[in-house]
């Protein structure tokens, strides 16, 4: 069971982790711009997520493990760790669980706290593609379009979409597990886990993932932490602000 992952440039390890139905092609850009910087970067696809394995078992731990295996495949060792949403909630575990191998850690809008299933819409448009009838991007964003008003959240899960066969579309991840498991997403971080290495969070202006009463939670688990504000933007950030997304990531790591 391998992790699929697109490897860019050389240097110290920059490995980044996607959200929720997401994948490693969301962060094709920034991640270029971090080769260019001197880094070898990693865009991991997670476990029921783009190109990498189906799995019915689904939780942090789990993906705690595989990007565990995936860093001794690549002998990987003092990278930085970036993960956005449920991709950060594996990144601050994977830190607590492996600290010798973290140089720095990156979370990009999510607490270590508890959030109730909130994704029902978006689970339930992607359920209404049918595929035996759909035969392009357009029609299927017409259906979403129902559930999810949003275009900008649209087009990021119309990523997902690919042909299966001459004519006919699939998605990449494996919506089955990922909507019986859906809650596994909202799990906090152990009580009393904590990384003591520097850890910058960064949060959208428009977003409500991290609230004021989340920072206190922050710099129990995160005691050299820093959370910024990411102006314009919501919960996904770096898609919706990347010049300021890369502008705090940059000044963070001092390169």
């Amino acid at each position: 069971m391998h992790l699929f992952s697109n490897i860019l440039g050389e240097g110290q390890p920059f490995i980044f982790l996607h959200g929720f139905l997401g994948m490693s092609d969301n962060w094709k850009t920034i991640g270029t711009k971090f080769s260019e910087e001197g880094y070898e970067v990693h865009l991991i696809d997670q476990r029921n997520h783009g190109r990498s394995f189906h799995s019915d078992e689904f939780n942090y731990e789990v993906m705690v493990a595989d990007l565990k295996q995936y860093c001794d495949e690549h002998q990987l060792k003092d990278f930085v760790l970036l993960g956005h949403s449920m991709g950060g909630k594996t990144a601050m575990l994977f830190a607590v669980e492996y600290p010798e191998l973290v140089s720095k850690l990156i979370v990009a809008d999510i607490s270590p706290r508890y959030y109730p299933a909130h994704h029902d819409d978006i689970l339930n448009g992607l359920s209404a593609l049918d595929f035996q009838t759909l035969k392009s991007r357009g029609e299927a964003d017409e259906v979403l379009s129902k559930y999810v008003s949003t275009l900008g959240i649209r087009q990021f899960l119309l990523k997902n979409l690919y042909w299966k066969e001459k004519g006919v579309l699939a998605l990449r991840m494996n919506l089955e597990v990922l909507k019986e498991q859906s809650s596994e997403i909202g799990e906090p971080l152990p009580m009393h886990a904590k990384f003591e290495k520097d850890t910058l969070f960064l949060r959208g202006d428009r977003s409500e993932y991290i609230s004021l009463q989340d920072e206190s939670l922050i710099h129990a688990h995160f005691p050299k932490s820093k959370i910024v504000t990411i102006s314009n933007a919501g919960h996904w950030l770096h898609a919706e602000n990347p010049a300021d997304f890369y502008t705090e990531v940059s000044n963070f790591l001092g390169k």
